[in-house]
């Protein structure tokens, strides 16, 4: 059966393949987060470098952070002034991250990025955001839930980044009891600070393809834009059953190939 998967896959031009699940992800990661689970384990299947991987992956991603977490704002489910704290403990944590990921052999990556998405994938489909009706913040959050959130997670987006925006969506809502609303625009926002963070520390390095990267993003931006207005009006549960499916599908792939 992986095989099979395989040969489809592989059959597939790799610039509608790109073009497809960057929009796709796109319309995901504004949805419930996490489009870098598509994206990532798409362009490692194309044979690029991983560390080239991870540096495109951020251009393009970053794209699609910047219109979902404006759309966000612009309908005033984020507010900047409240989440200072997480933004400045993101920016420093995926910095560091983007240059620790440096230092890893791109062997090691290809072996471990696989077990990452997959355990990010089922993580993902067994903990499903709760959709308690909570107004916003009356004070601040909590600064110290704010520096720890933001340090961990902007770590992990700098470092590898599937999942990122899962992450900050689950652990938004418990850490500050909050709408799933209210918290889908706090991590599509810090999502795009640690993006754009980890993105100028791989331009300083020199490894991001800019051609895939930008044609990708703009896809990325369409999927983004309608994503954002689908989960404004609808919610995130319908995409949920596709998205994990998708996800492992590719996964199982990329794993194949990675192992075997």
């Amino acid at each position: 059966m992986i095989e099979l998967f395989a040969e489809l896959f592989n059959a597939i031009p790799v610039w509608v393949l790109l073009s497809v699940v960057a929009v796709i992800a796109g319309f995901i990661d504004a949805v419930v987060g996490g489009g870098g689970l598509l994206t990532v384990p798409t362009l490692l299947s194309t044979g690029m470098p991983v560390h080239m991987v991870l540096g495109t992956n951020k251009l393009s991603s970053t794209f699609g952070t910047a219109i979902a977490s404006y759309t966000f704002y612009r309908n005033k489910l984020f507010s900047p002034i409240l989440w200072k704290h997480c933004a400045l403990s993101t920016f420093i944590g995926a910095g560091i991250g983007a240059i620790a990921v440096y230092f890893v052999s791109g062997d090691f990556l290809e072996k471990v990025l696989p077990l990452i998405i997959i355990m990010t994938a089922i993580y993902t489909l067994m903990n499903k955001p709760r959709c308690e009706k909570i107004a916003k913040h009356v004070a601040p959050p909590s600064t110290l839930k704010q520096w720890i959130q933001g340090s961990l997670l902007g770590f992990y987006d700098g470092f590898a980044g599937p999942g990122t925006g899962a992450f900050w969506t689950i652990s938004g809502q418990i850490l500050y009891k909050i709408d799933l609303l209210i918290s889908s625009g706090v991590a599509r926002s810090m999502n795009f600070v640690s993006n754009f963070t980890a993105l100028l520390t791989f331009m300083v390095l020199g490894k991001i393809d800019y051609t895939i990267g930008l044609s990708m993003g703009a896809c990325l931006m369409f999927g983004s834009f309608i994503g954002a207005k689908t989960a404004i009006h609808f919610g995130s549960k319908f995409i949920r059953p596709v998205f994990i499916t998708v996800v492992l599908c590719i996964s199982m792939k990329l794993a194949w190939s990675a192992w075997l």
